[in-house]
């Protein structure tokens, strides 16, 4: 009895890591469908609408391996709970923006809360469930919420924004956060590395922390600026700069912010790889295609969330079943096989023709593509924590999900700008089309798709050359570390 009480105690706590990890990844995507009408109520300028999402990848993505080390140091549970009291407190303040510039600056800090909370709730999971069965279950439960928050993310926003308002999108992480902070500490026990010393590497954080930022920011203006623009070399010079300088800190450092001996595990370095070309490709195709529903099929917002239930629901699916697919047959066949359907998937779509109909030319290929993303995911989870020390659960954590993040911020300010251009391109050799109608706008959101395809094939490359070919130790079943026992006994 006692032993049930203690397992239960755990699924209880992997509920509400994964919950609090939902409500962060939903809140990407979200926010899409609301661009018109956020657009409409501010008065945003097309040139700065996209600041809406990129305010809050570039905070986001920029400061997740900052947020897994003090997890590390400080406490997981504690970084946990802050990161959520800052995410809930900006979502609200988002809510109630009255200005482009309001609302740009609480988007920049609710990135900041999801990169403390994103990656001490990851590090949380992996003290909870030792390496083995059990985590890798949990994983695939976790990568469920990953994958699925994104498609989910656009079926909400179309729901609130249509029937409430798009102030509604911010509105709903408020109760959710307030409920998992009063959660935690009857839920979660406090943990962190054990370390012989707590010295924080302040001169690597600035630098990465820094250029990703820059990267990112890089990234975004080159879309309006344009790629060979003399500030968009500038900005990407000094994010290498800045980069390279981080590598070099980390080197010499005697307590690094990443130690860059976790590269010598050949499925983590993969891992990650990969990692950032599937958050590039799921931000961007879910961008590019909402825009296609709306622009080119002229679907409402109610209406393009609706036509996304069938790739979230592929994706809850097919990640519970991923776990045991890597338990039998190991990480890099499964994540080849998921991305090789992804890129399927997104082949099939890049045909989507001006008067498409949904069951024929979108519902197979977002059947497929869920699938896909729940094989990917999870072997992608579990490969980029396997055999890392607990000491550095926290970086770890935060390195796979600023590999996605900081793929997903690159892929769509540069899958905007494809776009754009083929659009600009399409309608200049045409003489009676204009950039805004429905052909040039389809042409555009094809070449960006072909695009994504090519990226998921690398992918796939990646997995077969990088990732080690011996199976998940899925079947194993290790003693549970003093983190996971110490937080049965309290619980």
């Amino acid at each position: 009895m006692a032993i049930s009480t203690q397992r239960d105690s755990r699924w209880a706590a992997l509920a509400l890591i994964v919950t609090a990890q939902f409500m962060v990844i939903l809140d990407v995507a979200i926010v899409n469908v609301a661009l018109p009408s956020i657009k409409s109520d501010l008065d945003f300028s097309p040139t700065n609408l996209q600041w809406v999402i990129s305010a809050y990848a570039i905070l986001f993505g920029g400061a997740l391996l900052l947020g897994g080390r003090l997890a590390d140091l400080l406490g997981r549970r504690r970084l946990f709970v802050t990161g959520l009291a800052l995410f809930s407190a900006a979502s609200l303040l988002c809510g109630v923006a009255w200005s482009e510039a309001s609302l740009i600056g609480f988007r920049a800090v609710q990135g900041l809360g999801g990169a403390l909370l994103v990656p001490a709730a990851l590090s949380l999971l992996m003290t909870i469930f030792a390496e083995g069965r059990e985590r890798n279950l949990a994983l695939g439960i976790y990568a469920a919420a990953s994958g699925s928050g994104a498609a989910a993310g656009v079926l909400l926003g179309g729901l609130l924004t249509s029937y409430l308002s798009w102030s509604w999108i911010f509105f709903i992480n408020v109760p959710v956060g307030l409920a998992a902070i009063a959660l935690t500490p009857l839920l979660l026990r406090e943990s962190r590395a054990d370390l012989p010393h707590r010295h924080f590497d302040l001169p690597g954080a600035a630098s990465v922390t820094a250029g990703l930022m820059l990267l990112v920011y890089a990234t975004t203006r080159a879309a309006g600026d344009g790629w060979g623009a003399p500030v968009t070399l500038a900005l990407f010079g000094a994010a290498a700069t800045l980069i390279a300088a981080f590598v070099v800190i980390e080197l010499r450092s005697k307590s690094p912010l990443l130690p860059l001996r976790i590269f010598r595990l050949r499925t983590l370095t993969g891992a990650n790889a990969a990692m950032a070309i599937v958050g590039a490709v799921a931000f961007s195709e879910f961008f590019v295609l909402s825009l296609y529903l709306q622009d080119v099929l002229r679907y409402s917002a109610v209406q393009s969330g609706l036509a996304f239930v069938a790739f979230a629901l592929s994706v809850v699916v097919i990640s519970n079943v991923a776990q045991a697919v890597v338990g039998r047959f190991g990480v890099r066949p499964t994540l080849t096989l998921g991305l090789l359907a992804s890129a399927a998937s997104v082949a099939w779509l890049a045909r989507l023709p001006i008067d498409g109909h949904y069951f024929w030319d979108l519902f197979p290929a977002f059947m497929l593509g869920g699938a896909g993303m729940g094989l990917s995911f999870v072997p992608i989870t579990i490969g980029g924590l396997a055999g890392v020390e607990r000491s550095d659960a926290g970086v770890a954590s935060g390195l796979i999900n600023t590999s996605r993040q900081i793929g997903g911020a690159l892929g769509i300010a540069a899958v905007s700008a494809i776009a754009a251009t083929a659009t600009r391109n399409y309608a200049d050799t045409h003489a009676a089309v204009t950039a805004t109608s429905a052909p040039a706008l389809d042409h555009g959101f094809q070449t960006a798709l072909y695009v994504l395809t090519g990226l998921l094939l690398a992918g796939a490359a990646i997995a077969l050359t990088l990732v080690k070919p011996a199976p998940a130790q899925a079947a194993e079943v290790a003693p549970a570390d003093a983190d996971a026992v110490a937080l049965d006994e309290a619980a």
